[in-house]
């Protein structure tokens, strides 16, 4: 029987059911996809299937344990990952396509699938779509994999995106950066997203009534010095609030043994399935999302966007937004309402704001409406997924070959 669903290979460096804001991301735009007609393959390999993504096949180029570039001879793993995995890797990615000849391939280009998934589509004849979610010369990555390294697969990374047949990208200042790099535009921004059901809840919100401020943290602590100042801040002020303050934190990384962790107030709740995340989130009263106050990593600050922003605004809570005023997500929380946006870089000067901030007596009536406005105008998952899905579509109907003497600028 002939499906509206054309056959899709998903090509990226993680693994269906991987942890993180990015494989969230692409689960929750796969979710009405039938499993029948979805392959995967990756750089990583499934560790278990906890979030519940299933899917026809799944292949793995795995990356060898012991050649991770970490800690100890990063330059030489980096080497052997270019030279010797790489070209092995994209040969076994080629050979998928040839086998399964996916209708459309959805491709996200991260870290070191960015090499060979370019080696085989180099070959492709057929139509793909390229979903940028970060870049690849982040979060020290420079240090570990070598900078001309570096440069290279972020170079990479940009031809897949200026030759895909369509394209998108997970914030707006990241699309007008491409555009610029690339003279290619995108289709929409691409991030997570509110469902009907979420928005059905948020018109029924009922002011949260109990005995604690609970602010929430979901998922990794990427700023660690930015997050021991919000903790500075909230000890400095938390007496003189009317309420007492508890932080909860959720994500498969344990901070216990951390210096600011202090388990009169903090509640670690570990790695939460998404249904059981968001149900947490829902009794808390605020979110805290937390960016580097400063400029040193650019790349990342100015075009990256934080899943948790938007995992908050679904859960109903007003966000504390914390970092350096040109961040993308600074900049989407300048443009709404939805709680304190601040860039004090001073323990002092955080704590005055968050007093202010903590001590408002209902803060869903104070934010909801704009939470709601935001949510809908920004983050509408059904939206998002429609205009992906006819991406997906029109790569079944028809081929373009890979470009490769398109300039990159």
């Amino acid at each position: 029987m002939q499906t509206a669903f054309p056959k899709l290979l998903v090509a990226t460096e993680f693994p269906p059911n991987a942890s993180g804001g990015g494989p969230a991301v692409v689960r929750q735009m796969l979710q009405d996809w039938p499993a029948e007609n979805l392959y995967w393959w990756s750089c990583l390999p499934e560790g278990d299937s906890h979030f519940g993504q299933n899917v026809r096949e799944a292949r793995c180029a795995s990356i060898p344990a012991k050649l991770v570039p970490q800690r100890k001879f990063t330059g030489l793993k980096s080497f052997l990952l270019e030279n010797c995995w790489a070209p092995w890797a994209g040969g076994q990615l080629k050979r998928t396509l040839d086998e399964v000849a996916p209708d459309s391939v959805w491709i996200i280009p991260h870290n070191w699938a960015i090499l060979p998934i370019s080696r085989a589509m180099a070959d492709w004849r057929g139509r793909f779509h390229v979903t940028l979610q970060d870049y690849a010369d982040v979060h020290g990555n420079p240090q570990r994999f070598g900078r001309a390294r570096c440069q290279r697969m972020a170079s990479l990374a940009d031809r897949l995106y200026a030759n895909a047949a369509t394209r998108d990208a997970t914030s707006y200042p990241m699309i007008a950066h491409q555009r610029e790099r690339t003279g290619r535009d995108a289709v929409q921004m691409l991030h997570a997203g509110l469902e009907p059901t979420d928005f059905a809840f948020l018109e029924r919100r009922m002011e949260r009534r109990g005995g604690a401020i609970r602010i929430a943290y979901a998922g990794t602590i990427l700023v660690e010095e930015v997050f021991a100042l919000f903790v500075a801040a909230v000890e400095r002020v938390k007496a003189s609030l009317p309420l007492p303050v508890e932080l909860h934190l959720c994500g498969a990384h344990s901070y216990a043994t951390r210096p600011w962790f202090n388990r009169e107030w903090m509640i670690e709740h570990g790695n939460l399935r998404e249904p059981e995340l968001l149900a947490m989130l829902r009794e808390c009263d605020w979110g805290f999302a937390p960016m580097a106050l400063t400029d040193n990593d650019p790349r990342y600050n100015r075009y990256s966007f934080p899943t948790k922003f938007i995992t908050y605004l679904s859960a109903g809570l007003p966000v504390i937004t914390l970092g350096e005023r040109n961040s993308s997500v600074m900049q989407m929380a300048s443009s709404y309402d939805v709680g304190l946006c601040t860039d004090a870089s001073g323990v002092e000067a955080l704590a005055a704001q968050l007093r202010e901030a903590l001590s408002t007596a209902c803060p869903w009536e104070r934010y909801g409406p704009e939470i709601i406005r935001c949510a809908r105008q920004e983050f509408d998952a059904q939206r998002m997924r429609r205009k992906l899905y006819a991406c997906f579509e029109s790569g079944a109907s028809g081929a373009r070959p890979f470009e490769t003497a398109h300039p990159v600028w």
